[in-house]
């Protein structure tokens, strides 16, 4: 258990100075739990002696009054210095966590992690913030008061001190061994946690699609088989942790029994004095409360330690190697704005991308086609380094951007992909998330050329318009508009371009089509094309199949080789 605690306070961080001081508010409070009781039966002993007077009294009455009230204090000042700690101390965490989760290759998000970090952030930091980070000075305080215990025990005789003393032992063991269990068990609690949580989200976010193909009561059984799987594992931890627990207070009743047994052995053979035995009965039902409560929080550490395990799993996914400090500029003459230098790409050990090498000059488009699952969306992403490549490199304005800050990167490439996602939020911040230092008239124009300002305006509350998660409130063209008003607006020299109008109807797809044209003046493009009628016109076309670039040129050469390129236009037109 101690372990457990160590492991607790080495979270804290730049905090552990107030764990730390707390500690010595919670020695305090601790020795002045149990001042009532040793005034009382230095009150008791004056009393049966006859020492006793007015003065006295009225002396012991201030001292009993102080003492509960400096408890008060130093337990409030615990309180604060934890409490305040944990909220603190996980703010500083999730601050820890986002930052290294940018820093993840996009492969950990589509490795079915999305639950468990979901269930870190709403289960795991929440229970240690809440329920533990406040229970650490209430231990010491167990400590320190059984300590005082049975140190009284020794002080009124040897015998009974010992067998104090061995009563605590008995609760070591006890509790130790209950610890084997519930650790066991807490850990199989939380990773049920983080399967619920996957199940919801799949449910929620797939909910549009379960019930147009009438899933309701297949996808409902997965759902509310995972509730009593949950409910099941909850159940299980308490039935493993119950019997310890009975063990616990049977340790607490039969050791209080036999302190009190011995008690009487000794008083009537004449052992202990009147004096004694009168505080033996007023020390005794106190007299192992304290360590009782130490492992009574028992069950609420164990799931600590496995919320720290897999918070700790979390921090452990492998980053992108260190980013660079240099900065982008602009592509100097005869250097190629994107260049991609032998490059060759896997998720696994298998390769799906092999020694592409291709280039685009400032201001030209060049346009990926081929069949799905050849390599496009990989080949354009590896440029965003959302991942990092296995062996090559590719170069921007001349520059390995494994080379350059991410920042930097980010601000010279915008990307618009068929899948659009909008927060919850204004319609208005939604678009100037990109730049958020941009003036209201500069969001008004970037939504004006981005054909999407009208449609905005007819909204409840145009631009003050909160839209639902995900955009949900508005149809696919919308969403894909507010996105390229985004990107109108960071104004970027490169951008990504995932063909937008594939999955459209007719009228979305020619404003569609005006704001990429506004979108792509004097820009740098890389473009994802699944019609080809709309790349007739790029400087380079690049066939990818199986990972690798089949064909290369511009539309009239390829056409003329009468290759795959051709019979893709053929089969289009046709």
């Amino acid at each position: 258990m101690l372990k457990i605690l160590h492991r607790l306070i080495n979270t804290t961080g730049k905090n552990k100075t107030r764990i730390r001081v707390s500690y010595i508010t919670a020695f305090i409070k601790g020795i002045m739990m149990k001042v009532p009781l040793m005034l009382c039966f230095i009150c008791i002993s004056l009393f049966m002696q006859g020492q006793m007077d007015k003065e006295k009294c009225i002396t012991f009455g201030i001292l009993v009054f102080l003492s509960v009230i400096l408890e008060a204090v130093f337990e409030h000042i615990s309180n604060v210095l934890q409490s305040a700690t944990g909220y603190m101390v996980f703010s500083d965490t999730r601050l820890r966590l986002g930052d290294h989760l940018r820093k993840l290759p996009m492969g950990y998000f589509t490795e079915g992690n999305i639950g468990k970090i979901s269930s870190v952030l709403s289960t795991d930091m929440v229970f240690i913030e809440e329920n533990c980070m406040g229970v650490l000075s209430e231990l010491v305080t167990f400590i320190i008061s059984q300590g005082l215990m049975t140190v009284m025990m020794f002080v009124m005789d040897i015998r009974l001190g010992l067998l104090s003393l061995f009563v605590v032992g008995v609760f070591i063991l006890v509790g130790n061994l209950m610890l084997k269990t519930t650790i066991k068990h807490s850990i199989i609690k939380q990773e049920g946690s983080e399967s619920l949580t996957e199940e919801v989200l799949d449910f929620a976010e797939g909910i549009g699609i379960i019930k147009s193909y009438n899933m309701l009561g297949e996808k409902s059984k997965s759902l509310s088989d995972e509730f009593e799987k949950s409910c099941r594992e909850s159940i299980g931890f308490e039935v493993a942790y119950g019997p310890w627990a009975r063990a616990l207070y049977l340790t607490f009743g039969l050791g209080t029994a036999a302190v009190l047994a011995l008690s009487a052995y000794l008083y009537n053979s004449g052992a202990i004095s009147d004096v004694y035995m009168v505080g033996m009965a007023l020390f005794l039902f106190d007299m192992f409360v304290s360590i009782k409560s130490y492992y009574g929080q028992m069950a609420r550490l164990t799931v600590t330690n496995a919320s720290l395990d897999r918070i700790e799993e979390v921090f452990a996914a492998e980053e992108l190697p260190d980013e660079g400090k240099a900065e982008l500029e602009d592509a100097g003459t005869g250097v190629s704005e994107i260049e991609y230098d032998d490059v060759t790409f896997g998720y696994t050990d298998k390769d799906v991308l092999k020694n592409i090498s291709f280039k685009v000059n400032t201001g030209e488009m060049t346009a990926l086609v081929g069949p799905s699952g050849g390599g496009k969306s990989t080949i354009a992403s590896l440029l965003a380094r959302f991942w990092d490549v296995k062996s090559g490199r590719i170069l921007v304005s001349g520059k390995d951007i494994r080379e350059v800050s991410l920042g930097s990167l980010m601000d010279r490439v915008s990307m618009v992909f068929q899948r659009v996602y909008l927060f919850q939020d204004t319609v208005y911040n939604n678009i100037a998330i990109s730049r958020p230092d941009a003036t209201k008239e500069e969001v008004y124009e970037a939504a004006r050329k981005a054909r999407c300002y009208d449609f905005i305006m007819q909204l409840p509350d145009g631009f003050d318009t909160v839209i639902g998660e995900g955009g949900a409130s508005l149809s696919g063209g919308e969403k894909q508009r507010i996105s390229i008003a985004r990107c109108i607006l960071k104004d970027s020299p490169i951008v990504i371009l995932d063909e937008a109008t594939a999955s459209v109807d007719a009228d979305n797809e020619r404003a569609i089509q005006e704001a990429i044209s506004e979108l792509c003046k004097n820009k740098t493009l890389l473009v994802i094309a699944h019609r080809l009628k709309t790349i007739k016109d790029a400087d380079q076309i690049l066939v990818v199949s199986d990972g690798e670039i089949i064909e290369r040129g511009d539309h009239a050469s390829l056409m003329g080789k009468g290759g795959t390129y051709a019979h893709m236009v053929s089969l289009q037109q046709g």
